[in-house]
């Protein structure tokens, strides 16, 4: 999904610490020692084309949930933290916990989903492939417009870059190339993540990104990211499925319908009021539906849904400044129990 043009006055790189910004080398500690303990977490790590280094977390190496929590932390730029609670509230027994300091850097400047990877058959002389990057080593390209707008791009390389991959195969060397032409690095400077949805690594990592859906959704609405200053988040883990249609449905339903944001903004009070209000989901004319019901109607077609359908259940703006919290939405964890439940 592209991102609408926003209001990021004040958010310039001039503006901005230089060790924000240098996010794939923050995020470098948490590749080593997913690496390092690859075994423990059910990873896998070989070479790819062009001599990239891949770490299957769900394709041919069963993966874990641990390790999709470190591949979430590792998404978001070494800015932000993920955690899993295992406190049963609300009838559910695992919640996954996200928060930053630095939410429009970590979540949009580097987790957000943006980079649209494709190739065709002819290309591959074989399957036609596609995929979103995600990740840190978009900062390093900085293909995508909301670069511009934030007015940074991550130029540190001296750590290489890592990418995140949604996918369940291995991404073929046409694709590998552009990865690297346009990411400025050579082969071994390179790490690509591979995370199927309908794998116990995938499903934690896309639920990490409830905070982020939350950001997003706040851009769409025309919110000043500026404006933000902290951010936290949690949703339930739901168990992976084995089909990946249904497997991106619970990941999805997990986030709209529990998905809980809590935004820390400045500004104007009225601002943070009226982005309270218009940010849950249920504002959304597909709101109530399983999202693989939706997505199926919808023809498998991302653009034919309502935009307003990708945001959290609940959220909360406070507003220092004022003194004042906002509070909108509400979980609909009985959607969630129907569709989850044995």
């Amino acid at each position: 999904m592209n991102l609408p043009p926003a209001s990021i006055a004040g958010a310039r790189s001039g503006a901005m610490p230089r060790a924000v910004t240098c996010i794939n080398r923050r995020a470098a500690p948490g590749v080593d020692r997913l690496v390092e303990q690859a075994d423990l977490l059910g990873v896998a790590v070989d070479a790819g084309p062009l001599g990239v280094r891949l770490i299957d977390a769900g394709i041919d190496a069963p993966g874990s949930t641990e390790a999709g929590l470190r591949i979430a932390q590792i998404c978001l730029g070494g800015l932000g933290r993920v955690g899993l609670q295992a406190l049963p509230r609300e009838g559910w027994p695992a919640w996954l916990q996200v928060d930053s300091a630095q939410p429009v850097v970590a979540c949009l400047g580097s987790q957000y989903a943006g980079w649209s990877l494709a190739a065709s058959k002819e290309e591959t002389g074989g399957r036609r492939f596609f995929s979103l990057g995600s990740g840190p080593a978009r900062a390093l390209a900085a293909k995508e417009a909301l670069y511009a707008e934030l007015g940074w791009r991550d130029e540190d390389r001296s750590r290489g870059g890592v990418l995140v991959l949604e996918v369940d195969r291995r991404p073929p060397e046409v694709v590998v190339r552009r990865l690297l032409r346009d990411c400025g690095l050579e082969g071994p400077e390179l790490t690509l993540i591979l995370t199927p949805t309908a794998s116990r690594a995938g499903t934690a990592q896309v639920v990490a990104r409830v905070l982020e859906v939350g950001l997003h959704r706040a851009h769409e609405l025309k919110f000043p990211l500026a404006d933000v200053l902290e951010g936290s988040a949690c949703a339930p883990l739901p168990a992976p499925a084995g089909d990946a249609i249904e497997a991106m449905g619970r990941t999805n339903d997990a986030i709209l319908y529990g998905g809980q944001v809590r935004l820390v903004v400045g500004g104007a009070v009225e601002a943070a009021e009226a982005l309270a209000r218009a940010l849950p989901s249920a504002g959304s004319r597909d709101f109530g539906r399983p999202f693989a019901e939706i997505f199926r109607a919808a023809d498998f077609d991302f653009y034919r849904i309502d935009p307003a359908l990708f945001a959290p259940a609940e959220v909360w703006v406070s507003h220092p400044a004022s003194g004042r919290t906002f509070h909108a939405g509400a979980l609909r964890m009985d959607l969630l129990h129907a569709a989850w439940g044995g």
